[in-house]
């Protein structure tokens, strides 16, 4: 992850501008896709993104590479699944840096002891609370199992 001093939407501006001056086609098509996205977000919601909200639709970008992986391995279609790959990776280091699974857990704890979550019925209120805290920083999936385990257990 870079360190920023602008927002995450400037240092991805920035990237799409020396990936245009080195004529690095491969990353300067991944990094203008990821722009459209940014701004059709923004175009359609008349809003500036936050950090956060760029962050959401870097995650979503990342998800649909993953898709697009499993189902061109499936089809033995390794050129895809090369191309596919390189752009996951370019988005992935447009996310802060990712917890450990302790760290999840120690912030699982924490929250459901602050919401007061008693059982299992109160997932979606822990998760409520752990989602806008843990973007980008880790797999909502791995969250989410982590909380019904925890919450399963009381």
């Amino acid at each position: 992850m870079k360190e920023r001093a602008m927002n995450l939407k400037s240092v991805i501006t920035e990237d799409m501008k020396n990936a245009m001056r080195s004529k690095d086609m491969n990353r300067l098509g991944t990094i203008r896709l990821l722009l459209a996205a940014i701004k059709q977000k923004e175009v359609d919601e008349r809003i500036e993104l936050t950090d956060t909200q760029v962050i959401t639709i870097v995650e979503k970008m990342i998800k649909q590479r993953k898709d697009s992986i499993s189902q061109f391995t499936t089809a033995k279609r390794q050129d895809l699944v090369d191309q596919e790959t390189s752009e996951l990776l370019l988005l992935e280091t447009y996310l802060p840096a990712q917890l450990s699974e302790e760290e999840i857990l120690a912030k699982v704890k924490q929250t459901i002891e602050a919401s007061g979550a008693v059982g299992p019925q109160d997932m979606g209120k822990v998760i409520g609370i752990l989602k806008p805290e843990l973007a980008g920083q880790a797999d909502m999936g791995k969250v989410s199992a982590l909380v019904k385990a925890a919450l399963s257990a009381k």
